[in-house]
């Protein structure tokens, strides 16, 4: 019979709210939950605190392995009704319960980590006990994990919003009581947010509301189930890069007037890391064939979609050979621009768009792949900071095309 909440020990209130939201986890959710109760009981030992696990209904016994954990703090099960899938949605019972909880901060670590140590908890807990509102992680990944945060998400959010958040869709992050009646106000939630859109929208959400942010600085690499970037890409991007189109309307009269970004303040130390992340391998031949057989199916979206000029050039680069093959920042920055128009605009159906980026977005990637191959983890990441620059200098660009001065 289905359970909406599981709370064995009658937890009515709570400082601190560490949650673990998962779908299928069975095999991994209890070692979070092991270093998530050590991390409560070491580094907050005056909060009362409680380890939420929001799930969708898992089928594979995640509720038993969460409630069956050992720990020494409390811990609270809550589900979406039967059927109702989504990360977003989960979020959307913890943004209720944490309400409810009258809790002042809140954790939430990924359930398939494999990295979290206990003071996980404390750099990403200690800074809303400190006066800020929002902490996103930072923390050392391989160059060729997280391809849709490098390539997309932490530039396009950047010239947007002015503020420079590494992991604007890290997984692992913190925020105050205060913001989860905020996300529960939001007047935008649509399929996107209830699934894989949820990180971005709370990042963005954050952003914009004028509280203060910060980064934690996690000690230790991520670690947790990496995958090939030229791999099935599944709903993920399109639910990701489409809430970041959904917002651009919602925050308009915001970043509009954003001409430049600046720093988002570290907490905590470490910045001096030497523990390298796991190898992500790549098959970078599959990136350039997928990004050419894009052409066969959405050539004709792309002339409707993209200014004549920038449509000019990505036909020039299609008959670039692999070995010589570049993908300049400018013209993907002026690409993901326009698409954000054509998605405003509705020039086609939402999902065909994204669908249509998705072969740029890996020819992007092949370019990223081939100009990173013998940099060093920093190397890559200063590569990384340019290309984020050249998004700002090439804002300018969207604001006409958003007005409607050109094209």
């Amino acid at each position: 019979m289905f359970e909406k909440e599981v709370n064995p020990e009658g937890v009515d209130k709570a400082d601190l709210v560490v949650c673990i939201p998962s779908y299928n986890e069975a095999d991994s959710i209890s070692f979070p939950v092991t270093q998530a109760s050590e991390g409560l009981t070491a580094f907050f030992p005056e909060e009362r605190s409680v380890i939420i696990n929001t799930d969708n209904n898992s089928p594979d016994g995640t509720r038993e392995a969460f409630l069956n954990t050992p720990t020494e703090r409390p811990k609270i099960y809550l589900s979406t009704e039967p059927g109702v899938k989504g990360k977003g949605n989960n979020f959307r019972n913890l943004f209720e319960k944490v309400v409810e909880l009258e809790a002042k901060a809140v954790v939430v670590v990924d359930a398939d980590l494999k990295s979290i140590t206990p003071r996980w908890i404390k750099n990403l807990g200690e800074p809303l006990f400190n006066d800020f509102a929002y902490v996103a992680p930072l923390y050392v990944r391989h160059k060729y994990d997280g391809t849709i945060t490098n390539g997309i998400a932490y530039p396009l959010s950047r010239a947007l919003y002015g503020r420079r958040v590494r992991q604007p869709i890290g997984g692992d992050f913190g925020f105050s009581g205060h913001l989860a009646q905020v996300y529960l106000d939001s007047e935008v939630w649509d399929e996107a947010t209830a699934n894989f859109g949820i990180d971005i929208w709370m990042t963005t959400i954050a952003l914009n509301e004028g509280l203060p942010i910060c980064q934690s600085f996690m000690g230790r690499p991520k670690v947790h189930r990496p995958k090939d970037p030229a791999a099935s890409l599944g709903p993920m991007f399109r639910e990701v890069i489409g809430t970041i189109f959904t917002l651009m309307t919602q925050f308009e009269d915001t970043w509009t007037r954003v001409k430049y970004s600046k720093p988002t303040s570290i907490y905590g130390f470490g910045l001096g890391e030497v523990e390298m992340p796991p190898k992500v391998d790549v098959d970078a031949k599959k990136l350039f064939e997928k990004f050419l057989a894009g052409f066969e199916e959405f050539e004709e979206i792309w002339k409707e979609v993209l200014y004549e000029d920038v449509f000019r050039k990505l036909v020039e680069i299609k008959g670039m050979k692999e070995r010589v093959f570049a993908f300049p920042t400018d013209l993907w920055a002026r690409i993901l621009y326009d698409m954000g128009v054509a998605y405003r605009d509705r020039v086609r159906e939402p999902d065909q768009l994204m669908e249509s980026l998705i072969p740029l977005y890996y020819g992007r990637t092949f370019s990223f792949v081939k100009k990173t191959r013998r940099m060093s983890t920093q190397q890559a990441e200063e590569a990384i900071e340019e290309d984020c620059n050249t998004f700002e200098m090439t804002k300018p660009y969207l604001i006409k095309r958003w007005k409607g001065e050109i094209g």
